[in-house]
């Protein structure tokens, strides 16, 4: 994995490890408090939170540009093999990253440091004012950002199974959709959410922002140039790894809903203690 990061010849990827390195100084400086309410990240995360909240995730997720608009280019390169096309020329020419190799190494470099951006930014949320509060809260915000992730990882492999695509490299029948940008994207997207629990100028949110939509787009294209996936999959690969982190942000992490029904995970002599704590 180092070693990938590290053989990157495309000078671009340098501006990737920057931007993520900032993320880190800033995000870091961050870490201690609670968020407006008075609440910490993670603090009310449920896994009742009634299924109103949960439909309206569920649409609030698929109506996002960031799902729907992905999911009809895919679609939209299907006609008059646009698809195959473009995935020749990608590879052909390799525009961005300059050879198969160095946009191989691009795309898990740009995943690992979406990756990275999502712990940091979970790390750095106010989560409470002692550090057992803090644990208890991360503990908990964690658990539903993995639930995104691995409900992701699910739905990638069950559409690749399902579907068993032939990737441009005639390597396997696992082209479609792509995982790696999937898990970019997943990443990315629950990394952007947290943003809004830190105490960042708009300017500087929104510079992130665009930095992890950026790497979310430059893992999927880097997939199309190293002949792993037609342009297709890594588009319905980002349209489902923002779904998942949508859904279960809003439906589960609790950060708009503090007094629903909520988990509370607690250390004990014994081992861990659940609790379901509910308020009228």
């Amino acid at each position: 994995m180092v070693g990938a990061a590290v053989s990157c010849e495309n000078p671009n990827c340098r501006y990737l490890v920057l931007f993520v390195t900032a993320l880190c100084i800033l995000g870091l400086l961050t870490a201690c408090g609670t968020l407006n309410n008075g609440r910490g990240w993670g603090q009310d995360a449920t896994i009742s939170p009634g299924w109103n909240c949960v439909g309206n995730a569920a649409l609030d997720a698929v109506i996002a540009p960031e799902t729907w608009v992905p999911v009809v280019g895919a679609a939209v390169l299907q006609v008059d093999h646009m698809d195959k096309r473009l995935s020749h020329y990608a590879t052909s020419n390799t525009p961005v990253f300059g050879s198969q190799d160095a946009a191989r190494s691009a795309g898990h470099l740009c995943k690992q440091a979406s990756q990275l951006a999502y712990v940091v930014t979970m790390v750095a949320t106010p989560s409470g004012d002692t550090p057992e509060d803090w644990a208890i809260s991360k503990l908990k915000g964690f658990t539903v950002g993995g639930a995104a992730i691995a409900s992701t990882s699910g739905a990638t492999g069950f559409l690749k199974n399902t579907t068993k695509r032939t990737r441009p490299d005639g390597s396997d029948n696992k082209s479609f959709p792509s995982a790696t940008t999937s898990r970019a994207s997943v990443n990315a997207t629950l990394a952007s959410r947290n943003l809004d629990s830190l105490p960042f100028d708009d300017g500087s949110r929104t510079a992130f922002r665009v930095g992890l939509f950026t790497l979310t787009a430059a893992t999927g294209w880097a997939r199309v140039e190293a002949e792993g996936h037609y342009p297709s999959d890594v588009l319905v690969g980002a349209a489902i790894g923002h779904f998942f982190a949508v859904f279960f942000n809003n439906a589960f992490l609790g950060l708009n809903n503090p007094h629903d029904i909520a988990l509370e995970v607690e250390p004990s002599r014994e081992g861990v203690m659940v609790r379901f704590l509910c308020s009228f």
